[in-house]
């Protein structure tokens, strides 16, 4: 189980949190220059070759200053699952440790450092098989009829799924069709928190609407430094669809579909700044609700001192 950092019990790991365009990637490297660390970027877009501009990658400059890790691992045609971040994460985190530096985990994916904090259930994959006999069986008894079914295999899920919620009933009994065991029993069995203690900060500007600014800021420098033409040669691969976790990215898709015809740069334009607002909203919803967690504003000159209170003597 992962430990809370004090004064008195300094910190294995830092996470640096907060919406994009808060300066977490800045603040990082400031904290790289007081102490030896290696920065394991917790971002679900910087896993991605070929998707610098629209992703704010750090820049060539910014990663020789420090050692960065689960940046450009994988081609923007696959995917990427939030258990392999887990399981890629520790194990990186093991070995930072080993060399006796400090591991900082930087970025805004949420589902990511849940899964370090919480751990995540053993669950199996989806089988598209098995949906679709729980479907025609659905055809033949209605939800309500699956739905008592589910009330004799797993009374613990059927209390809290509703008779007319199709989907979590569906979720439920494939995990059972899959394992032959109760979907509430395997979420009981998470791979558990990281074996650390973790000195946790969330990072933004006090004020919401400069926040705002700052997005809208940052797109249109974006298309001023190439954004378009950076997804014109991903289109010009012919092997991306829309549809791809990657392309699906705030401001890709907008681009995306901008060069197929389906908007105008205006609308591109304001589209992606509203995306990229909406995923800041979803991203300080997230940390409002987060246990332990120090917060820092973007614009104070102390941020580092603060985190290095709870890292060393």
């Amino acid at each position: 189980m992962y430990h809370v950092a004090s004064p008195d019990h300094p910190a294995d790991v830092i996470f640096i949190m907060g919406p994009t365009a808060s300066g977490k990637t800045a603040l990082a490297l400031e904290l790289a220059q007081h102490i030896p660390c290696e920065i394991i970027s917790v971002d679900s877009a910087l896993i991605y070759k070929q998707m610098d501009i629209g992703t704010a990658k750090p820049t060539p400059e910014e990663l020789a200053l420090v050692p960065h890790h689960l940046i450009d691992i994988l081609d923007p045609s696959m995917a990427y699952s939030v258990s392999e971040f887990r399981k890629t994460a520790e194990q990186l985190i093991a070995d930072i440790i080993a060399r006796g530096k400090m591991p900082v985990l930087v970025g805004g994916t949420m589902m990511y450092y849940n899964a370090l904090v919480k751990g995540l259930s053993v669950l199996p994959a989806s089988s598209p098989c098995v949906r679709a006999d729980i479907e025609e069986r659905a055809q033949d008894i209605g939800w309500d009829g699956l739905h008592a079914q589910l009330q004799q295999i797993d009374p613990v899920c059927a209390e809290r799924i509703h008779p007319n919620d199709p989907q979590r009933i569906t979720r439920a009994l494939e995990v059972f069709a899959l394992s032959g065991r109760p979907l509430s029993e395997l979420q009981k069995q998470s791979s558990g928190p990281i074996p650390y203690t973790v000195a946790q900060f969330a990072i933004a500007p006090e004020d919401r609407s400069v926040l705002h600014d700052r997005i809208a800021l940052r797109f249109k420098q974006m298309l001023k430094q190439g954004f378009q033409a950076e997804v014109e040669q991903l289109i010009s691969r012919g092997d991306l669809v829309e549809e791809l976790p990657a392309i699906r990215c705030v401001g890709y898709r907008q681009m995306w579909q901008h060069l197929n015809g389906q908007l105008t740069h205006t609308e591109m334009v304001e589209r992606g700044i509203i995306a990229t607002r909406q995923l800041a909203k979803r991203q300080i919803t997230w940390l409002r609700g987060w246990d332990d967690v120090v917060w820092l504003d973007t614009f104070a000159g102390d941020n580092v001192s603060i985190i290095l209170k709870l890292v060393k003597n």
